[in-house]
């Protein structure tokens, strides 16, 4: 069976993207389908890339936490977030008790995306997906496998292949047409999934602490220019840095990413969509919380020979209540079964 053709867009119902130059590489992309203006009006759609296209084309900030594994996902929609965001520092630490130092796979991040897109198929997901784990055609394979999973969008970024976390010092990035290669690769991958796909584009660039904002600002409106939906600077590190990013990036939507004690300051989501940024993720709010709360749980019980306190009357049912419990009963309930009639 022949493999997906990243080259040709297989859609029918809509005009084929356009790229407007000699050469197919250098011009402006450009695809009336999904003009924000076509996802203005009507209910919000039950397809995930579709929905956030919606909420990124109407009024307000999209308000992204952070999640790295299922419990923290369950408690974000609990909590009423109605968008996630798959951290890439958060996942490898989860996944792999490693640090956010490239050590964490393209199938890592899919099987992680599998799990928490299952929990809520409508809500959007937008996933970290480093650097497209490779070249053209692995950035190809990280687009499709995410938007089988699920996901509704993905940061790309120019950083080398051996990258870390945006907010740690000594990165490199790789040059403007490498990471441009990077950008053109998923928007065709994008364009390529059978029926037309709404996946979202996110163009990042770590070079602003390289390379400084100058070149950071250039490298995402050629990045704009080839395809990406969304534009994402990280790391910047004042209030005045960020007005002046939306307005050089303006049209494209700006997202913003929040880490406690990193380079960029803890704005509020109220202040950052003040400022113009469309998209504010909070990349490690769940793991940290996690760190901490595992470690007074840990160093309770070892003073104190029991859990009865830090367990803070949740039981283990009331636990599961957390992670989907009713949901499981019912469900069991309604295709007839009874294994769960006394739980």
């Amino acid at each position: 069976m022949p493999g997906i053709d990243f080259f040709t867009t297989t859609s029918q119902a809509s005009p084929s993207p356009q790229v407007s130059s000699s050469d197919g590489h250098t011009g402006v992309y450009s695809n009336p389908r999904l003009d924000p203006k076509n996802y203005l009006d009507g209910p919000l759609s039950e397809n995930a890339a579709t929905r956030l296209r919606q909420m990124l084309a109407r009024p307000g900030i999209v308000v992204a936490p952070g999640i790295c594994d299922g419990i923290s996902a369950r408690v974000a929609l609990e909590t009423g977030f109605d968008c996630l965001y798959q951290s890439g520092a958060a996942t490898t630490a989860s996944r792999l008790g490693q640090p956010d130092l490239a050590i964490a796979t393209m199938n890592d991040f899919v099987g992680a995306a599998q799990m928490v897109c299952a929990i809520n198929p409508s809500v959007p997901v937008i996933a970290d997906a480093d650097t497209g784990f490779g070249g053209p055609i692995n950035v190809a394979r990280t687009v499709t496998q995410y938007a089988r999973a699920g996901v509704a969008g993905l940061h790309i970024e120019d950083q080398v292949q051996t990258k870390r976390c945006g907010h740690l010092m000594g990165k490199q990035v790789v040059s403007r047409e490498e990471f441009l290669t990077r950008i053109r690769a998923a928007v065709i991958a994008r364009d390529s999934i059978p029926g037309g796909s709404d996946f979202v584009i996110i163009g990042r660039t770590d070079s602003a602490q390289v390379l400084g904002m100058e070149e950071a600002l250039t490298r995402l409106r050629l990045a704009a220019d080839a395809g990406a939906d969304v534009c994402f600077i990280e790391g910047v590190k004042t209030a005045e840095l960020l007005k002046d990013t939306v307005a050089a990036l303006a049209p494209k939507p700006v997202l913003v990413n929040v880490i406690s004690g990193g380079l960029t300051p803890s704005f509020t989501y109220h202040e950052a969509e003040r400022m113009g940024a469309k998209i504010i993720i909070f990349s490690l709010v769940s793991c940290v919380a996690m760190a901490h709360g595992v470690r007074e749980a840990m160093r309770s019980l070892k003073k104190t020979g029991t859990d009865l306190s830090t367990a803070k009357g949740l039981d283990p049912k009331a636990f599961f209540e957390v992670v989907g419990l009713n949901e499981v009963v019912e469900f069991d309930k309604m295709a007839g079964g009874s294994a769960f009639e006394v739980v």
